[in-house]
């Protein structure tokens, strides 16, 4: 390895230790806060808290490493342009391909790592996340409850005012409030003296067992009436009193959403891929037991052939109505079948719809968690060639504004993959392509970051499509110009003209609106009587630099502030046109036009601090504070650009002649 490779893989190496260590640290922090309800107050040991936060670690992963990569290859790219190390590299003939060189093949490296880390590290953590905090349930189920408040175990409310034994399963003051049903109030009321949590580590169950209480309970009668009149109750005591408890539910949680889906997250790319196929095959099987039953249920194969006939002793043919082949009686035993028939078919495929979208819904969370461990790796290769171009085009280290930027990009790439994926578990995207989303945007964005960096051009050069579009719309000319045509002076009249008056003449012609001839009579004159060109450019005499200087900002300011024009222009037609069209339900063009609007709308706001600059630079050279003078002027330009334009053109035409 070459010195410079090892210099800058040395450098990107020691950043990276560190922002990867501060930032799981951060995330490690917000994972207790997580589970700060399950953590504080439940007499854990300090081995079991740190088996905790160890088996929650390599899911926070996942997030830290690609963030990581992004923010470390920003802020050591940028200090390597702020420090003019790029410079130097540059000038001896090294490109940024061949400074990223040996990081390439590092960051190439840390991804097939984090597909292996993905598949094998984060599916045992997971599982051993996910029986640790099972068994604290089953061998200390004290744990779930807190001293001192109310704590919510599935259906009740229990608050406790002291624990005691060794792992707190006897219970003193014992308050429980239980709901009923759906019914989100509490009617059922149990208070006990003493209280135990009894639990068998082969079981998913609890048991409370409550001594010396009492037990109330608010019955709830169909009838609202009855309920709010008679308020019927029944109270109770009890020596002895069993509520069961089923733990399963609290520990089968996921650490984001926090729901009972987190088991493919315990998988491997073989047992997905297994998994996958079986879910496949199960979800036909049940299409096809399904399509069975509903055909069994048509009657179709209980039909009798041998209707009744109204005329039984001949053969009908070609009846005019199917039903004049049946009696009344047949009639409406037909009707009644017909009826039933379609009435079960809907309530079983309203119940069949709900069971297979479920389904469904497994399925595509299986395949997200399958191409997740693949899209992790090419995510820290993409975010690698977002990062380092970007940090050698800002050229700006440290850990302030490569932070700030690193982290947009990141949420942005990170919302665009949660909602991409969420989208995909109801089917609304293709699983497939949703785990890929962020990747596939991200990637192009990489590829023009690289070559604008490669070709040492700005982030963002909106000159680029500036200039051809005022090549094709803007006709505009230097302001004297136009008054060059309207006199000349006779080639022996400047003759007759004095040295002070000819050098005057060629540093102001534009000014006096005389041509280009003129000037260069005057410099063959000047020329023949012993004053040379050299001497007058030496003596500031050649060329009147203020005045030449505003008309280039004269003309820039004609440029962009015609286009800007034809924006406003286009933003009042269009936008107008389709809220027109949209409020008298033309939707589809009104919402063209309404686009098309919103790009005029952009366009404009990139041309008017353009044009605001330009006005400013010409009043310069007069020595007067635009935008502090014209601020009224300025906020007008918003709705009313073409009246602003207008008045700007006739005022700084007639202020050019005041530049000296």
């Amino acid at each position: 390895m070459k010195i410079l490779d090892r210099y800058i893989l040395s450098t990107y190496l020691k950043s990276f230790f560190s922002v990867f260590t501060i930032l799981m640290l951060i995330f490690l922090l917000q994972s207790v806060w997580v589970y700060i309800a399950e953590l504080a107050g439940k007499d854990l040991q300090f081995d079991v808290i740190l088996k905790f936060l160890i088996f929650v670690s390599p899911r926070i992963v996942v997030l830290v490493l690609p963030l990581t990569i992004l923010l470390v290859s920003i802020m050591v790219f940028g200090n390597f342009s702020e420090n003019y190390e790029f410079a130097a590299m540059k000038s001896t003939g090294i490109s940024l391909q061949r400074a990223m060189k040996s990081l390439s093949i590092f960051i190439v490296f840390l991804a097939v790592v984090s597909f292996f880390f993905a598949n094998n590290v984060i599916p045992l953590a997971e599982f051993n996340f996910f029986n640790l905090r099972r068994n604290i349930a089953r061998v200390q189920p004290a744990m779930i409850v807190a001293e001192g408040q109310f704590n919510q175990l599935q259906d009740i409310n229990i608050k406790v005012a002291k624990k005691s034994g060794a792992n707190g399963e006897f219970l003193e003051d014992v308050i429980i409030h239980q709901k009923k049903g759906n019914s989100s109030a509490n009617y059922t009321v149990i208070k006990s003296k003493t209280g135990e949590f009894y639990s068998d580590e082969s079981s998913d169950l609890i048991q409370l067992i409550l001594y010396d209480g009492n037990y109330y309970d608010e019955i709830q009668p169909a009838d609202y009436q009855k309920r709010t009149k008679n308020r019927p109750q029944i109270k109770s005591t009890f020596d002895r009193y069993v509520i069961n408890i089923d733990i399963s539910k609290f520990n089968d949680v996921d650490f984001e959403q926090k729901d009972a889906s987190a088991r493919f997250n315990m998988l491997g790319v073989d047992e997905l891929n297994a998994t996958i196929d079986s879910l496949y095959k199960s979800r036909q099987k049940s299409i096809d037991v399904f399509s069975k039953t509903m055909n069994s249920r048509s009657y179709q194969n209980n039909l009798n052939l041998n209707y009744n006939a109204v005329k039984s002793d001949s053969i009908v043919e070609s009846p005019e109505n199917i039903f004049d082949l049946f009696t009344k009686k047949k009639l409406i035993q037909l009707y009644e079948i017909a009826i039933t028939s379609v009435n079960s078919v809907q309530d079983n495929i309203k119940v069949k719809n709900k069971s297979f979208f479920i389904s469904n819904m497994n399925i595509n969370k299986h395949i997200v968690a399958l191409h997740d461990k693949f899209a992790l790796g090419l995510m820290c290769v993409i975010l690698f060639f977002v990062g380092a171009p970007l940090g050698a085009l800002i050229r700006k280290g440290g850990i302030g504004l490569p932070l700030v930027i690193a982290i947009l990009i990141f949420l942005t790439y990170h919302f665009i993959s949660i909602f991409a994926k969420n989208s995909s578990e109801d089917g609304s995207l293709d699983p497939v392509f949703a785990t890929w989303l962020a990747g596939i945007i991200m990637l192009p964005f990489s590829i023009y970051l690289t070559s604008r960096a490669t070709k040492d051009r700005a982030l963002m050069d909106i000159d680029a499509l500036l200039i051809p579009m005022k090549l094709k719309l803007v006709r505009s000319k230097l302001v004297n110009e136009q008054n060059l045509e309207k006199h000349s002076i006779d080639t022996n009249e400047i003759d007759r003209f004095e040295n002070e008056k000819l050098i005057d003449l060629i540093k102001n012609f534009r000014h006096y609106g005389l041509k280009l001839a003129d000037k260069n009579n005057a410099l063959k004159i000047l020329r023949n009587r012993g004053i040379t060109e050299l001497e007058l450019k030496l003596s500031g005499n050649l060329s009147n630099e203020s005045y030449e200087a505003g008309i280039r900002h004269l003309e820039d300011y004609h440029e962009n502030a015609t286009l800007a024009s034809y924006s406003h222009l286009s933003l009042l037609i269009f936008g107008m046109s389709g809220l027109i069209l949209r409020n008298n339900g033309i939707q589809i063009l009104g919402g063209i036009l309404i686009s098309l609007a919103l790009i005029a709308l952009i366009f404009f706001l990139v041309l008017l601090p353009k044009v605001l600059k330009n006005q400013s630079e010409f009043y310069k050279l007069l020595k007067k504070k635009f935008m502090t003078h014209n601020v009224v002027f300025i906020i007008l330009a918003l709705p009313l650009f073409f009246l602003y334009r207008l008045y700007f053109n006739r005022k700084m035409n007639e202020d050019l002649t005041k530049i000296s």
